[in-house]
């Protein structure tokens, strides 16, 4: 695991939403590639100061290959619990594109909110929209993102009861239940 630590500073902007979150910035990279690893630490710095996110720590890491359950190394996990916990963390930025079950599985590793790349973009989009056809295409943008981030987090609301009595059946999902909540959303925007 290779580490380089840039200092973040904060950003005079004042956006209201998520105001002076404490957030770590991680720039995950394949230690085989080339390119400049500090340059695009310092621009994940950048987008999370562009919502007014209070950038509390930073770092580049090397990783030799990607881990399809959390991304990271399973040791650099542990130590990014410990992280969170000294400083009081509240959000992970990794600027990086998360599968949906990664995020899932570093959010529960860490116990702490972790956003990607595009879903940080998709925030900041969303704090510059001002007419109503942008602030349209940022949520229709954000009801897809979350659409497709629907894994299964309501595990204590595995069926939802259909019918009355004994005639009724286990019912939906839950998480079918959102996926369907969802595209009905995206389907009325769509005619917006």
């Amino acid at each position: 695991m290779t580490q380089v630590l840039i200092k973040c500073t904060m950003n005079s902007l004042n956006v209201k939403f998520m105001n002076d979150t404490q957030t770590i910035v991680i720039h995950p990279y394949i230690k085989r590639s080339r390119g400049s690893k500090e340059i695009l630490l310092e621009e994940a710095i950048r987008l999370v100061q562009a919502i007014n996110l209070n950038c509390i720590d930073s770092s580049l890491v090397g990783i030799d290959n990607v881990n399809p359950k959390t991304y990271l190394k399973s040791g650099y996990v542990v130590f990014l619990k410990q992280k969170v916990i000294d400083l009081n963390a509240e959000l992970i930025f990794l600027n990086t594109n998360l599968s949906p079950i990664q995020q899932r599985n570093l959010e529960k590793a860490t116990n702490c909110k972790i956003i990607d790349r595009t879903g940080l973009i998709i925030e900041i989009f969303g704090s510059r929209a001002k007419s109503n056809e942008g602030k349209l295409s940022v949520l229709l943008a954000s009801l897809k993102f979350q659409k497709s981030r629907l894994v299964r987090s309501w595990t204590h609301l595995e069926r939802q009861r259909g019918g009355a009595g004994f005639m009724g059946g286990p019912g939906e999902k839950q998480i079918e239940s959102d996926r369907r909540q969802l595209t009905e959303r995206i389907n009325r925007l769509k005619l917006k």
